[in-house]
Protein backbone atom coordinates (compact mmCIF):
# COMPACT_ATOMS: atom_id res chain seq x y z
CA UNK A 1 0.00 0.00 0.00
CA UNK A 2 2.82 2.49 0.44
CA UNK A 3 4.45 2.20 -2.41
CA UNK A 4 1.02 2.97 -4.35
CA UNK A 5 0.25 6.04 -1.97
CA UNK A 6 3.37 7.73 -2.46
CA UNK A 7 3.14 7.13 -6.06
CA UNK A 8 -0.56 8.53 -6.40
CA UNK A 9 0.86 11.56 -4.08
CA UNK A 10 3.36 11.67 -6.21
CA UNK A 11 1.69 11.84 -9.90
CA UNK A 12 -0.54 14.53 -8.35
CA UNK A 13 1.44 17.19 -7.04
CA UNK A 14 4.05 16.13 -9.79
CA UNK A 15 2.27 18.56 -12.22
CA UNK A 16 2.24 21.81 -9.25
CA UNK A 17 5.52 21.72 -9.33
CA UNK A 18 6.50 20.49 -5.95
CA UNK A 19 8.45 17.45 -4.96
CA UNK A 20 6.97 14.87 -2.07
CA UNK A 21 9.07 14.57 1.01
CA UNK A 22 7.26 12.74 3.47
CA UNK A 23 4.80 10.30 3.16
CA UNK A 24 3.89 9.19 6.82
CA UNK A 25 0.10 6.73 7.61
CA UNK A 26 -0.21 6.86 11.60
CA UNK A 27 -3.15 5.40 13.82
CA UNK A 28 -4.69 8.32 14.81
CA UNK A 29 -7.16 7.33 17.52
CA UNK A 30 -10.65 6.10 15.75
CA UNK A 31 -9.40 7.06 12.57
CA UNK A 32 -5.58 7.25 10.62
CA UNK A 33 -3.88 10.10 9.79
CA UNK A 34 -2.01 10.69 6.26
CA UNK A 35 0.54 13.51 6.68
CA UNK A 36 2.05 14.70 3.49
CA UNK A 37 5.28 17.09 2.99
CA UNK A 38 6.09 18.87 0.57
CA UNK A 39 8.00 21.11 -1.13
CA UNK A 40 9.23 23.56 -4.35
CA UNK A 41 11.67 25.97 -5.93
CA UNK A 42 10.91 29.09 -3.94
CA UNK A 43 9.23 26.97 -0.85
CA UNK A 44 5.26 26.68 -0.76
CA UNK A 45 3.38 29.25 0.85
CA UNK A 46 -0.42 28.48 1.97
CA UNK A 47 -1.94 29.17 -1.59
CA UNK A 48 0.29 26.02 -2.89
CA UNK A 49 -0.61 24.23 0.34
CA UNK A 50 -4.60 24.88 -0.31
CA UNK A 51 -4.14 23.85 -3.88
CA UNK A 52 -2.29 20.34 -3.09
CA UNK A 53 -4.66 19.57 -0.48
CA UNK A 54 -7.76 20.27 -3.08
CA UNK A 55 -5.92 17.80 -5.78
CA UNK A 56 -5.04 14.90 -3.19
CA UNK A 57 -8.76 14.83 -1.90
CA UNK A 58 -9.89 14.41 -5.44
CA UNK A 59 -6.83 11.42 -6.55
CA UNK A 60 -7.79 9.93 -2.56
CA UNK A 61 -10.76 10.16 -2.89
CA UNK A 62 -11.75 8.94 -6.33
CA UNK A 63 -9.23 5.65 -5.29
CA UNK A 64 -8.69 2.96 -2.97
CA UNK A 65 -5.45 2.85 -2.08
CA UNK A 66 -6.82 4.74 1.42
CA UNK A 67 -9.14 1.76 1.89
CA UNK A 68 -13.00 2.18 3.63
CA UNK A 69 -11.42 3.61 7.00
CA UNK A 70 -12.07 6.71 7.94
CA UNK A 71 -8.61 9.40 7.70
CA UNK A 72 -7.83 12.67 8.17
CA UNK A 73 -5.72 14.32 5.22
CA UNK A 74 -2.71 16.81 6.15
CA UNK A 75 -0.62 18.71 3.98
CA UNK A 76 2.19 20.84 4.83
CA UNK A 77 5.48 22.50 3.62
CA UNK A 78 9.16 20.69 4.62
CA UNK A 79 9.87 22.60 7.51
CA UNK A 80 13.07 23.48 8.76
CA UNK A 81 13.11 20.39 11.16
CA UNK A 82 13.73 17.93 7.89
CA UNK A 83 17.34 17.35 7.96
CA UNK A 84 18.50 18.32 4.12
CA UNK A 85 19.33 15.06 2.59
CA UNK A 86 19.39 15.44 -1.38
CA UNK A 87 20.83 18.49 -3.13
CA UNK A 88 17.71 19.59 -4.33
CA UNK A 89 17.07 20.43 0.02
CA UNK A 90 20.82 22.36 -0.56
CA UNK A 91 19.94 24.45 -3.25
CA UNK A 92 16.30 25.55 -1.90
CA UNK A 93 18.61 26.71 1.06
CA UNK A 94 20.99 28.39 -0.22
CA UNK A 95 21.89 31.18 2.39
CA UNK A 96 20.57 29.85 5.30
CA UNK A 97 22.73 29.09 7.84
CA UNK A 98 23.03 25.26 8.66
CA UNK A 99 25.16 22.56 11.42
CA UNK A 100 26.33 19.92 9.77
CA UNK A 101 27.96 17.25 11.53
CA UNK A 102 30.77 15.58 9.52
CA UNK A 103 31.75 11.58 9.01
CA UNK A 104 34.15 12.66 11.67
CA UNK A 105 31.70 13.48 14.18
CA UNK A 106 32.71 17.05 14.01
CA UNK A 107 30.20 20.10 13.77
CA UNK A 108 30.29 22.97 11.19
CA UNK A 109 27.99 25.69 11.33
CA UNK A 110 28.02 27.86 8.24
CA UNK A 111 26.18 29.44 5.42
CA UNK A 112 24.95 27.62 2.58
CA UNK A 113 26.79 28.51 -0.95
CA UNK A 114 26.48 27.22 -4.19
CA UNK A 115 25.91 23.17 -4.35
CA UNK A 116 26.12 20.94 -6.61
CA UNK A 117 25.15 17.22 -7.31
CA UNK A 118 28.28 16.39 -5.49
CA UNK A 119 28.57 18.75 -2.64
CA UNK A 120 28.11 21.93 -0.68
CA UNK A 121 30.31 25.22 -0.45
CA UNK A 122 29.75 26.54 3.40
CA UNK A 123 31.13 29.83 4.84
CA UNK A 124 31.58 29.90 8.22
CA UNK A 125 32.94 32.52 10.28
CA UNK A 126 36.69 31.63 9.48
CA UNK A 127 36.44 31.08 5.46
CA UNK A 128 34.29 28.90 3.03
CA UNK A 129 35.12 25.05 2.48
CA UNK A 130 33.05 22.85 0.09
CA UNK A 131 32.45 19.51 1.46
CA UNK A 132 31.36 16.66 -0.32
CA UNK A 133 27.83 15.21 0.57
CA UNK A 134 29.32 12.05 1.53
CA UNK A 135 31.50 13.26 4.48
CA UNK A 136 27.87 15.10 5.88
CA UNK A 137 25.74 12.43 8.24
CA UNK A 138 23.23 15.31 9.16
CA UNK A 139 22.31 18.74 8.11
CA UNK A 140 19.69 20.77 9.75
CA UNK A 141 18.94 24.59 8.71
CA UNK A 142 19.19 26.45 12.33
CA UNK A 143 16.25 28.98 12.43
CA UNK A 144 17.23 32.93 12.76
CA UNK A 145 14.83 35.20 14.68
CA UNK A 146 17.25 38.23 13.80
CA UNK A 147 19.40 37.54 10.89
CA UNK A 148 20.98 40.49 9.00
CA UNK A 149 21.15 40.54 5.26
CA UNK A 150 24.56 41.69 4.34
Amino acid sequence: MTDRLESLVSDCVAPLGMDVEAVELRQGGRRKVLRIALDADGGIGIDQITTATRALNEALDSSDVMGAEPYTLEVTSRGVERPLTLPRHWRRNTGRLVRVTLADDSTLDGRIGDSDDTGVELTTKKDATRIPYDQITTALVQTELNRKDA
